[in-house]
């Protein structure tokens, strides 16, 4: 699979691990910054990679920030992305299964390295069920996107 990856400087060093990890299990990975612990904002990271997967660049994506939840909230702000906070294995599969969850966020803060490579191993092994009952509500969330505007 081809991921696009990128964090913000909290999660900077746990970025490095997931994408040792990604690449050891055989996918391509997209490293889209930032590139030190310096301070910069997550939304930039966020916006990276909504871009990418909405322009096709990658199929999924994961961004780390300190908490996950800032970074998330901003990457779920373009239309046609879900994103994901977990900080468990179930959550990090059922997220693309049920919900088809294209971006998991991850909070560096929070997690520790050998559970933020069991989350993302969960994540890009998941496939969307395509079960009738979620596509009916992902058609209800694009409508919200259509009704609300981005």
């Amino acid at each position: 699979m081809n991921l696009a990856l990128a964090s913000d400087h909290a999660g900077f060093l746990l970025k490095a691990r997931v994408a040792a990890e990604l690449r050891k299990l055989g996918h391509q990975v997209t490293d889209l910054g930032t590139n030190s612990t310096d301070p910069v904002d997550y939304p930039d990271y966020a916006q990276a990679v909504a871009e990418a997967v909405l322009q096709g660049r990658a199929e999924r994506a994961v961004l780390i920030c300190g908490s996950g939840a800032g970074a998330c909230v901003a990457a779920n702000k373009f239309r046609g992305i879900r994103a994901a906070t977990c900080h468990d294995s179930f959550s990090a599969r059922q997220c693309v299964e049920d919900d088809d969850v294209n971006i998991l966020c991850l909070g560096a803060r929070v997690i520790g390295p050998e559970l933020a490579v069991d989350l993302v191993r969960h994540y890009v092994g998941a496939q969307f069920s395509g079960a009738e009952r979620h596509r009916r509500r992902l058609g209800k969330i694009a409508a919200f996107e259509a009704d609300f505007g981005k």
